[in-house]
């Protein structure tokens, strides 16, 4: 099975390297990842400029470009064939909750998505990461259901792995995503020439993190899966919509 590997943390990411040296031994891989960090860049495409693709000595193809961009060049103009799988990670960092809107990892994942691939996401769940191998261990778990049994293909699979030696990981839980309280605010300091500048402040804490979250499963020592999806309409609200509108005076004629 040939499976295209790319993150938001560059091609020189540690766990990206623990990813490829793990899945090459029992698949093919193709690894196209950014030229340097570019976490939190959700799912922009660079539009503005070109894109230029270049072979690291490491074998991995980088991109000037976001997540998104790499996978989208990868599969649509790189690649001689298309792959099975797109599989981005191993995230420095979790992915849970509201984190999962800005997340570059689970970008990439989608971009595989919307491309019509099956995709995984994976985030070692620490901001001191050490236990890469643990996360890999769960996705070649992970790879080798999806082989027996496929899920349906709309799904895009948000794994979260403790950071913590194999040994210790407790399961493995279908979850959904928590959410936080609203994030800090920004920080505030002044440059040499005296002028104002900004860093955006850290995501506040969590709000929702009862079982059966994405939170809780982490919190706990289970590796956390949660299926996503690109369609965001809130089918319950429709209807609900449709009676606003008609209660309102929207481009009626007289």
């Amino acid at each position: 099975m040939h499976i295209l590997l790319s993150n938001d943390d560059g091609y020189l990411a540690p766990g990206l390297r623990v990813l490829a040296e793990t899945l090459g031994q029992l698949y093919t891989l193709s690894v196209v990842a950014p030229d340097r960090d570019r976490s939190g860049a959700s799912n922009s495409l660079t539009l503005d400029r070109p894109l230029r693709a270049k072979v690291a000595e490491n074998g991995f193809t980088f991109i000037n470009g976001t997540p998104t961009d790499c996978v989208h060049l990868a599969i649509t103009g790189l690649m001689e064939e298309e792959p099975a799988m797109v599989i981005s990670g191993i995230n420095a960092g979790a992915n849970m909750g509201d984190d999962a809107l800005y997340s570059g990892t689970i970008a990439a994942a989608m971009e595989g998505r919307f491309l019509g691939l099956p995709a995984i996401a994976v985030s070692l769940a620490s901001r001191t990461p050490e236990h890469f191998e643990t996360a890999a261990r769960a996705i070649v778990q992970i790879v080798e259901q999806l082989r027996k049994r496929p899920l349906k293909q709309d799904s895009i699979l948000n794994v979260n792995v403790p950071d913590m030696p194999w040994e210790m990981i407790q399961g493995i839980k279908a979850t959904r995503l928590g959410n936080r309280h609203k994030s800090e605010g920004v920080i505030t300091q002044t440059d040499p020439r005296g002028m104002p500048m900004y860093w955006i402040g850290p995501p506040g804490r969590t709000q929702d993190a009862g079982e059966g979250t994405d939170f809780h499963a982490v919190e706990h020592g289970f590796v956390s899966i949660t299926p996503l999806q690109i369609d965001l309409t809130r089918y319950q609200s429709l209807d609900g919509l449709s009676d606003w509108l008609e209660a309102g005076s929207f481009f009626k004629r007289e």
